[in-house]
């Protein structure tokens, strides 16, 4: 019999930072920025690809509301070391108005290698992502999980979008950031994998092959961790509020519990074709929050509110056993009032209604983007 999981929580989010005279991105920052940042955070942060991100991780946890309180602890300190040298951090998956073009990449051994071998795909990667670990110490049951998983990922895109704007341009998704990071190698849903011997000796056939070092560089949108016994979904835009973040976790972390009570019950969610996967998480990614999905049981599309409840009432027994029940409720709340992309587009515009340019409307989207990182 397998071990129960332990299903410990590990929250990974992007911010861009941003210059509070003209709202438009850092290039490059000073360099003791970061060193501020690592003075009151230690490795709990690091740099990213570009010089204008930075990127922060929890310590794992297994209570969300304890992920939460480490989540607000270092979007504080990202805060106070950027306050310092008249900057301040964004949570959104893109820039409203920032051209990919003027951003420079990070040196690091890392980077240099993406930059030459990804060519320009990699070069207008001016995106952020949150990703979210959970503890799932046996390697087959990682997997067996994963391939069920990603039938509810579209479900957690649409709650987290936050990328609506792209160079001064309302792209028409809630999630742009999907569009950009799609365009590398190895990326999108999962294969459908029957154990975790099949994923290594698939990831080895690569290397062997020289396309690619080591698992790091499969991108998918959820996929087994290559630093921990994990399974990280990687599908999420980086949330503008906590509140949104401990809710999209406690989702994450009630269905992997529900999928491995099926499992103890010698039950299973059914795996999909990924065309129908794909189909929602396209509507995700086009519509967000208030938008609807394929009910894929009755074979139409369903609005996400009443999706989220009928998900809400299947995984609650797993969300009060985890103690995650009251973030699990915040669900509705964003399904009713909107996500951070509906925000944003609220506050263009608003200002476009009291007489802004295009330009300005865009800076009051930054506006309210550091005020919601600062809300916590």
């Amino acid at each position: 019999m397998i071990a129960e999981p332990s299903l410990t929580l590990g929250i990974e989010e992007e911010y861009l930072i941003v210059d509070r005279e003209t709202r438009d991105l850092v290039r490059e920052p000073d360099a003791g920025f970061l060193a501020a940042c690592a003075d009151l955070l230690g490795e709990q942060v690091t740099g990213e690809y570009l010089q204008c991100q930075v990127e922060v991780g929890t310590k794992p946890h297994h209570r969300v509301g304890d992920a939460r309180d480490d989540l607000v602890g270092l979007r504080r300190g990202i805060s106070e070391a950027a306050a310092a040298f008249g900057y301040a951090p964004i949570a959104a998956s893109t820039h409203p108005f920032a051209k990919w073009r003027e951003q420079t990449h990070t040196r690091k051994e890392r980077y240099d290698a993406l930059h030459d071998d990804l060519g320009q795909p990699v070069r207008r990667m001016l995106i952020c992502g949150m990703h979210m670990h959970l503890g799932i110490e046996d390697e087959d049951l990682r997997i067996d999980l994963m391939n069920q998983a990603t039938y509810f990922l579209p479900h957690l895109l649409a709650l987290s979008c936050s990328s609506p704007y792209w160079e001064g341009d309302d792209t028409g998704l809630a999630s742009f950031r999907l569009t950009v990071f799609d365009a590398l190698p190895r990326t999108g849903l999962p294969d459908v994998l029957g154990s975790y011997g099949e994923y290594t000796r698939m990831v080895g056939q690569l290397v062997k092959a020289g396309c690619i070092e080591d698992s790091s560089k499969i991108w998918w949108d959820i996929r087994p961790s290559s630093k921990f016994p994990t399974v990280e979904q990687r599908m999420t835009d980086v949330c503008s509020l906590v509140d949104d973040v401990a809710a999209i976790a406690a989702v994450y972390q009630s269905v992997m519990s529900f999928l491995f009570r099926l499992r103890k019950r010698n039950q299973r969610w059914r795996v999909y074709p990924q065309t129908l996967i794909l189909e929602n998480r396209w509507q995700a990614q086009r519509h967000g929050a208030r938008g609807k999905l394929i009910d894929h049981g009755q074979s139409e599309m369903a609005p996400m509110a009443d999706l989220m409840e009928e998900l809400i009432e299947m995984i609650g027994p797993d969300a009060e056993r985890l103690g995650c029940s009251e973030e699990l409720k915040h669900v509705r709340k964003i399904t009713t009032q909107g996500n951070s992309a509906d925000r944003q587009r609220a506050n263009y515009n608003a200002a476009v209604k009291s007489g802004a340019d295009p330009h300005e409307a865009c800076v009051a989207v930054v506006d309210g983007l550091i005020k919601e990182f600062s809300a916590s």
